[in-house]
């Protein structure tokens, strides 16, 4: 249950063409620490990049975050994505909510995220493919460095693509 289906460096290193070839058709993207670090107010041109080939290989895109609804509105509106603020993962229900704006069968959305007991654990809720990211920096919430502490216990060895 807390594992994910897969591992990456980055957001960038997601391949699209492989997940297309996998069947995927749908992305429910985490904000802080996965597509942009937690204090950076800009989009690092790696992952403009990769959103745009998203976009160019038919995927449809949520941004579904935790953090507050001007900083999520502010990113969705540049990468013109829709976005769930304040989702509370990992309940359940911003990525329910992101799997009925997709309007696709589970099996298509794959979620990708930086924190195993957020976006890790509210995809494997909602049975949806995972793919865990390193965290783009340090910096993180207080709560978010918590967890952590008991990601690494769990995931000691966090192998990377």
């Amino acid at each position: 249950m807390f594992g994910p289906d897969r591992y990456v460096t980055r957001l960038a290193t997601v391949a699209i063409e492989e997940l297309r070839g996998q069947g995927f058709r749908g992305l429910i993207v985490d904000l802080d620490n996965t597509l942009m670090g937690f204090r950076q107010t800009e989009l690092e041109a790696d992952h403009l990049d990769w959103v745009a080939r998203a976009h160019d290989h038919g995927f449809r895109m949520v941004m579904v975050s935790n953090n507050f609804t001007e900083r999520v509105t502010g990113i969705a509106r540049q990468l013109d994505i829709p976005c769930i603020p304040n989702a509370l993962k990992p309940l359940p229900f911003g990525v329910m909510r992101a799997i009925r704006m997709l309007d696709m069968p589970r099996k298509q959305i794959a979620v990708v995220g930086d924190q195993l007991f957020t976006d890790v654990l509210s995809g494997k809720l909602c049975g949806l493919y995972t793919i865990l990211t390193e965290p783009i920096e340090a910096k993180d919430f207080p709560i978010t460095k918590i967890f952590r502490f008991f990601e690494r216990l769990m995931l000691p060895d966090r192998p990377s693509s």
